[in-house]
């Protein structure tokens, strides 16, 4: 089976949209990320946790066989761990365009800069799992600071 036909690297590239010639992780976050929590924010956050969760894993395993088979660590064609991290951005806040504004920009903004502890744990891990925990982290850091922001904007 030829490479670019694997399951597993078509689902960490989410079917090709992380071969996006430029900035393949904002590109997926807009293709993928926000359709996604369209679909799934009116869900409670548990269940919205439980979605990511599943992303999660499945993105742990499709991201290290893709990385294996494309032959580079943490590929830039790898996305499926900004669907993931997105989804922790948003999660629990509310489907509008504010929240969605705020969380898309605050979520590229930390998985752009990885502060403390996102880059060590980059560093420090390998495979799948550091394909997706840095996303995750950024995510986190991405709702926190969204909560934050809207509730004081007003929003």
């Amino acid at each position: 089976m030829r490479k670019d036909r694997s399951i597993h690297l078509r689902l960490a590239t989410l079917f090709g949209i992380g071969k996006a010639p430029v900035a393949p992780g904002t590109v997926a976050t807009l293709i993928a990320g926000i359709p996604c929590f369209l679909a799934t924010g009116h869900l409670s956050w548990l269940m919205q946790l439980a979605f990511a969760s599943s992303i999660f894993l499945i993105g742990w395993y499709s991201s290290e066989k893709a990385e294996q088979q494309i032959g580079r660590t943490d590929p830039g064609e790898v996305v499926i761990d900004e669907l993931c991290g997105f989804l922790v951005a948003m999660a629990g806040h509310a489907v509008s365009l504010p929240s969605i504004l705020a969380g898309f920009l605050l979520f590229r903004l930390f998985d752009i800069w990885k502060p403390w502890p996102i880059r060590s744990v980059e560093r420090t891990l390998t495979g799948g799992v550091s394909i997706m925990l840095d996303d995750v982290l950024a995510g986190i850091y991405a709702n926190v600071l969204g909560f934050i922001v809207l509730r004081l904007s007003g929003v």
